[in-house]
């Protein structure tokens, strides 16, 4: 029940041609929480030249990524190394050639897109018996007629290419029209230039437009349509060829960006970094030899106790606290954690937390039916092969935990998926070996004959409560005494002198049930001392602390305190106990709903006709996702408000180690 991991300060005196690798050492290790001094670079400052081309080639990488249409990397896929200088030429010979790609890929999306628009258009005034002179204002193209050198024909379509269409009017070779997009117009009279054109007057009884440039234009985009398919084509081949280590050189350079972040934020010299932070006991020594083998001995390394450190003695620092559980109880860590952590040296709670949730959980959701499927979600969640429950991996152990506790539960209350009928037989097999064979092993929903096991279930939830308040104030007390706090382990409504008021309390009571007798002499007197001390417990603690005056706000102020401390006292210990009864009431409530949703499928024909099956299922999914919830958010409530409180009054730093994570959102540092 204590933090199992005593805790280091290690400082270490790091070069700077080692920063960066004993950085990712640290990172990949996760083991160390930096205790850093930050260095905050000045607005606009650079972190060197070796990281301003590393951030440029990052920027060039993802560029390429996005062209190839390459998912981004959610996270690491194992640790990444630093790049070096021939992965940053392959990154760069990479990141050029898929621009190149791209260039090219857009130059033909662009020629196709105004070789088809010319087409189009041109095609749309085939059959329309324009004049020439209005030809000119379309949108997509424009026409030339003139006279060129019959020689030079061939020589021309070359030079332009895919850019304009050349055909000859009538029989004279020498006589041509040329035409080319709006956009294009001005490199077609550049070539026409070249090579002599003479443009005629066209006469204006000519209209139209020539079949030629017709079958020109078409063909003109037909070529750019094979040009774009190509290369389309030529990126997806390029993305298949390249695609893993497109991903791997992005993760390198992230991480490298990463840690020249975490650089920039370190104390250093010219030559020396200087970097402390907290480790676990047990990993220092593996630290201090791997570190030293990384860097060739280029490293001085000093280890600290806390009780060494200045800022954790006088409480201005707080040391991390790092658990060390097993599977299972680790995946409750975070519902402690979300409450606060507990200050280091003190107990942890997280073992206690992960056996009463699930026991609770368990107790108020009972179905065999149900709880399989939360087991089963929870093995989904522990196979990582569902992309949408990735992210809730860690919560797995919470949810095979209470799907076992809730078909335990099931099993004894005889329900699987809200039918009361599936268990009989077993249930009547068990009961039969002591007695009368029944139909439920635990009977919740109320009649003359189980009462009296409904009273005696609502007595076992009580005596639940009764275990979680003295674990809690069993911890609260070693807690105090551990800290230096005597007088809050003794005179406190959590210490000891509660805890017995508590604990002879609810033995008294027991005494006058099972024996009918009423309170003796002594009963008042055990009773009357804890609550007297209580009752002094401020002027009490300062007394013992050696605090000067006693009565710190005179006589009046600490009668009315005790008055007040003695009300709070009782109050609390009542209130705590019977908040422990909404455990049965929400079995009691659960063996309702289902005796519904059962009674709703028997009316309507049994869950093989359509209407029964129907409710069956609508009734099923509404207990697993609506009560569940509740019931969970109950079981959290008692944990926190019932077992927390009792000695979560001052929380402590949760260890957070430099962890290198691919999106920036997710890095704990």
């Amino acid at each position: 029940m204590r933090n199992k991991s005593r805790m280091k300060l290690v400082e270490l005196m790091i070069l700077r041609e080692d920063i960066d690798r004993a950085l990712e050492y640290l990172g990949t290790k996760a083991d160390f929480q930096p205790r850093m001094t930050l260095v905050t670079p000045p607005q606009g400052a650079s972190l060197g030249p070796d990281a301003d081309r590393d951030l440029g080639t990052l920027s060039a990488l993802h560029s390429a990524r996005a062209y190839l249409r390459l998912s981004e990397p959610t996270e690491f896929t194992g640790m990444p190394s630093l790049p070096t200088d021939a992965s940053r030429a392959e990154a760069s010979r990479i990141a050029s050639a898929a621009a190149e790609l791209q260039k090219r890929e857009l130059e033909c999306a662009t020629r196709l897109d105004e070789a088809r628009g010319a087409y189009d258009e041109a095609r749309a005034f085939s059959n329309l018996r324009v004049a020439w002179d209005q030809l000119d204002h379309l949108t997509f193209f424009s026409f030339r007629i003139g006279r060129i050198d019959p020689a030079s024909l061939g020589a021309l379509r070359e030079s332009a290419g895919g850019r304009a269409v050349i055909i000859p009017l009538g029989d004279d070779p020498g006589r041509i029209l040329a035409a080319a997009s709006k956009k294009g117009r001005f490199a077609l009279d550049s070539e026409l230039k070249k090579f002599g054109f003479r443009q005629l007057e066209v006469p204006k009884d000519f209209s139209g437009v020539p079949e030629g440039v017709l079958e020109g234009l078409k063909a003109n985009m037909e070529t750019a349509a094979a040009e774009t398919a190509e290369a389309h084509s030529a990126r997806e081949t390029y993305a298949a060829a390249y695609r893993g280590e497109i991903l791997s050189l992005i993760e390198s350079f992230t991480l490298s960006a990463q840690i020249r972040e975490v650089r920039g934020e370190l104390e250093s010299t010219q030559l020396v970094y200087r970097l402390s932070g907290w480790i676990s006991a047990l990993d220092a020594e593996t630290l201090m030899h791997e570190l030293d083998e990384l860097t060739e001995g280029r490293i001085a390394i000093r280890i600290y106790d806390p009780s060494e450190i200045p800022t954790v003695r006088d409480g201005t620092e707080k040391v991390p606290v790092r658990f060390r559980h097993n599977a299972l109880v680790k995946g409750f860590e975070r519902m402690v954690f979300s409450y606060g952590a507990p200050l280091y040296g003190t107990v942890d709670p997280t073992p206690i937390v992960a056996f009463f949730f699930t026991l609770m959980f368990g107790v108020m959701f009972g179905d065999l039916g149900q709880g399989a499927v939360f087991f089963l979600l929870g093995l989904a969640l522990a196979s990582g092969k569902i992309s949408l429950l990735r992210r809730w991996r860690h919560f797995s152990p919470v949810f095979l935990a209470i799907g076992c506790s809730s078909m335990v539960m099931g099993v004894l209350t005889g329900e699987f998926f809200a039918n009361a009928n599936v268990l009989k037989p077993f249930s009547r097999a068990v009961t039969g070996l002591w007695g009368p064979p029944r139909d439920e092993i635990l009977a919740l929903m109320p009649t003359r004959d189980s009462m009296g096991r409904l009273f005696a279930f609502f007595g076992f939830t009580l005596a639940i409560g009764f275990v979680v308040n003295v674990i809690g104030l069993a911890i609260n007390i070693r807690n105090q005494f551990a800290l230096g706090h005597p007088a809050k382990a003794i005179f406190s409504k959590t210490g000891i002198c509660g805890a017995f008021f508590f604990l002879y309390a609810v033995f008294a009571a027991l005494r006058a049930v099972i024996t009918g007798g009423g309170f003796q002499w002594f009963d008042y007197v055990c009773l009357g001392v804890p609550l007297a001390l209580l009752f002094f417990g401020e002027p009490l603690s300062r007394l013992m602390e050696g605090e000067r005056p006693v009565l710190e706000n005179g006589v009046f102020a600490a009668l009315i305190g005790g008055f007040v401390e003695i009300l709070e006292t009782c109050s609390t210990y009542i209130s705590n106990s019977v908040s422990f009864l909404r455990v049965g009431a929400f079995a009691l409530s659960h063996a309702v709903l289902s005796y519904i949703v059962f009674t709703m499928t028997a009316l309507l024909g049994g869950t093989f006709s359509a209407g029964g099956l129907l409710v069956m299922l609508f009734g099923n999914a509404v207990i697993i996702v609506l009560e569940g919830l509740i019931v969970a958010i109950q079981v959290v409530r008692l944990q926190y408000y019932e077992f927390f409180s009792k000695f979560f009054t001052e929380t402590g730093s949760e260890f957070k180690p430099l962890r290198f994570r691919y999106k920036e959102s997710h890095n704990e540092r």
